[in-house]
């Protein structure tokens, strides 16, 4: 085995970038954020403070979106691309506005998604560009799409633009060379988007891998379709990319399967879930001459995984179709990790208006309470380091 192997408890490492007030900041915010009955009243709360005109807009742009997001433009992110970049970790600039279904939404949402390519061009601390499905169409079309309904005329012109907005973003990461992600939607519109992520990797994928499309492991039908990918790229001689992730919508998944009376999508229990992550990341790398695939998790035991593979195959730490991924603000103990160690490193780096990113934020902070043991394996991390920098 090489020295290549990784201690996640290694705290100067993961906080190194860290001053004293950045440590203290973040340990109050995820200790506030271990009290479930906190997390589940603050949506109704901080909405009603907004309509009141309450003034906690510079309450949440010093704790919540001074921690998981990177600025309310693009220019502001600059300072955390300095950042990370210093320590070998690649930015991915998220414009993480959901909600908006308006024309004049998605059109901003796609001049921001271009703005983003283009800031990347050439910039190897911005490694990815990534986009939303859901941002530029209505919920509404991509599940009657998605259901198999016939779409009215109208419905028809607005599918098409849908299209052509992803079209000009996947065109775009070709001329400039930025990869793609494509972000996983719920499971009543995903099927529309694997067949666009299909599509676009058949037009973009010839030569390398420009479009990945996102595989969410909590569901039981991830690792057929994934094969079933594989197998079309190679019969169609493109590539295949793949970030793989476990999920974000488990919950809501359940209990719309409830009210609708059909067999839910998603994994029996976490050990399943578990299970098809690891057999996602091996099928990926035993196909890794056509398949590029981020693992994208803050899961340690599949981290190491995946570290391991690498090692008893002697592959290079810094192979270009592999690469790790975590949240902004989150698991700085596996990306400062892994990248004093050469692995490729990149951060979703999220940016908006204040209020427009509240969604994402209320859903970072639900997914902190929801995943078993994230947010007490943060304040633990936090104070060793504390504990450290004293002695």
């Amino acid at each position: 085995m090489r020295d290549h192997l990784i201690s996640f408890d290694d705290t100067k490492v993961a906080f190194n970038s860290k001053s004293d007030a950045d440590l203290n900041r973040a340990y109050a915010l995820f200790k506030m954020i271990s009290y479930n009955w906190l997390v589940k009243i603050s949506p109704p709360f901080v909405n009603f403070a907004l309509w009141a005109h309450l003034p906690v807009k510079g309450l949440i742009r010093a704790t919540i979106f001074k921690h998981f997001c990177g600025g309310e433009t693009i220019q502001d992110c600059q300072k955390t691309i300095d950042t990370l970049g210093r320590y070998d970790i690649g930015t991915i600039l998220d414009y993480s506005v959901e909600g908006k279904e308006s024309e004049a939404d998605f059109q901003n949402a796609l001049d921001e998604t271009l703005a983003t390519i283009a800031r990347a061009k050439g910039d190897k601390n911005i490694p990815f560009s990534v986009f939303k499905p859901t941002g530029f169409a209505k919920v509404a079309l991509l599940e009657k799409k998605n259901a198999g309904f016939e779409l009215t005329p109208s419905e028809k012109l607005d599918y098409d633009k849908f299209l052509d907005r992803i079209y000009k973003i996947c065109q775009a990461g070709h001329d400039a060379n930025v990869p793609i992600f494509i972000d996983a939607e719920h499971s009543w519109t995903q099927d529309v988007v694997d067949e666009v992520a299909r599509e676009m990797m058949k037009s973009f994928n010839k030569e390398r891998v420009i479009i990945y499309n996102t595989l969410q492991m909590y569901r039981t039908d991830r690792l057929a379709y994934m094969k079933d990918s594989i197998a079309h790229a190679k019969e169609n001689n493109y590539k295949s990319g793949f970030k793989i992730v476990r999920g974000a919508y488990m919950e809501i998944e359940r209990e719309r399967a409830m009210k609708h009376n059909y067999r839910s999508p998603i994994q029996p229990d976490k050990n399943s879930a578990d299970h098809d992550y690891n057999t996602a990341l091996n099928i990926a790398l035993e196909n890794i001459e056509n398949v590029a695939v981020c693992c994208a998790t803050h899961n340690e035991q599949s981290t190491l995984f995946l570290v391991e593979w690498m090692n008893e195959r002697k592959m290079p730490v810094n192979h270009p179709h592999i690469w790790f991924s975590q949240l902004y603000g989150m698991s700085d103990h596996i990306s400062f990790n892994l990248a004093s160690k050469g692995y490729n490193v990149c951060k979703y780096v999220p940016y908006g208006p204040v209020t427009s990113v509240l969604p994402y934020l209320i859903r970072r902070a639900q997914e902190n309470t929801s995943v078993k043991g994230q947010t007490g394996r943060e304040l633990s991390l936090i104070l060793l380091e504390k504990r450290r920098r004293k002695k």
